[in-house]
């Protein structure tokens, strides 16, 4: 039996950007926790639920280094971590991207300083990368990302009033004026490549951490609209396979239902990454 804790964020309003709002990502977190509660066998108490004015990276933070801690002291050894809400670019300072953009997750209280993004009020995937590093190698991480990593297009004009919308929001116009720190090189855990993509770089540091992300890196990630109800599509068709096969996949298995059920509908493809163990097993231990 896992010793386990999980974090479930979603963000639909944010403080200092009301344009910036989306409609599916609260949905997207409780749905979530109910997935985790009625099929994954997790309790109330080890999971908890930051939505809108509560997921300020502050809380975020503190919560996932709460949950490190708790986990390097040998107290919990399955963390869960599913983040929905904008995602953005920010200027690559420690000179691991080939284009000098960091990938970064947009929390409640995203600001910006002197015309691009406040660290103190964006999430980058280094921030994720070195925390997540430091976790025992038995400790088992599955983090779940429906956000944007890059500007692309986005199909789904066909849905007229409620057509999908991505998840990305644009840099400052100053963010990259900064000279980016020359590219070094970046490996992932075992069995991992040289040169990764940042959406891979964010949980997958480890042999025994697993990502799921709601599209390719070139992608965008829809907040869309399902049956009278908003969802990301990535989280959606998550839970619905899950609930429909009651966890008798694993999680390759998953992801590829959950991709042949997208096709007629989304341009966007969901990724999982980590080791083939993993992949092979369904999503609890």
């Amino acid at each position: 039996m896992a010793n386990k804790k999980a974090l479930f964020v979603g963000i639909n309003k944010f403080a200092n950007y009301p344009q910036f709002a989306l409609n599916g990502c609260v949905n997207d977190a409780k749905d979530m926790a109910a997935l985790y509660k009625d099929l994954l066998g997790f309790k109330a108490t080890e999971m908890s639920t930051l939505t809108d004015s509560q997921a300020t990276k502050a809380n975020i933070m503190d919560r996932l280094n709460a949950m490190v801690a708790e986990a390097k002291a040998g107290k919990l050894n399955y963390l869960v971590f599913s983040l929905s809400s904008h995602g953005t670019q920010m200027n690559d300072t420690s000179g691991d991207e080939p284009d000098g953009k960091d990938e970064a997750f947009v929390p409640y209280d995203i600001a910006e300083k002197a015309g691009a993004w406040d660290p103190a009020h964006i999430i980058s995937d280094d921030e994720l990368h070195d925390l997540f590093v430091q976790l025992p190698a038995n400790v088992l991480l599955e983090v779940y990302l429906d956000t944007c990593h890059s500007g692309s297009g986005l199909r789904g004009a066909e849905f007229g009033l409620h057509a999908p919308r991505p998840r990305y929001v644009a840099p400052p116009d100053h963010e990259f004026t900064k000279k980016s720190a020359k590219m070094r090189g970046f490996t992932l855990g075992a069995g991992g490549k040289k040169g990764a993509a940042s959406a891979e770089k964010a949980a997958v540091a480890g042999a025994n951490h697993v990502l799921w992300t709601g599209c390719k890196a070139n992608e965008t990630s829809a907040d869309a609209y399902f049956n009278g109800r908003y969802n990301g599509a990535f989280t959606y068709y998550l839970v619905k396979v899950m609930r429909e096969t009651q966890n008798k996949l694993s999680r390759k298995q998953v992801i590829s239902k959950m991709r042949a059920q997208m096709k007629s509908g989304f341009s966007q493809n969901p990724q999982l990454e980590g080791n083939a163990t993993n992949r092979t097993q369904a999503i609890i231990y």
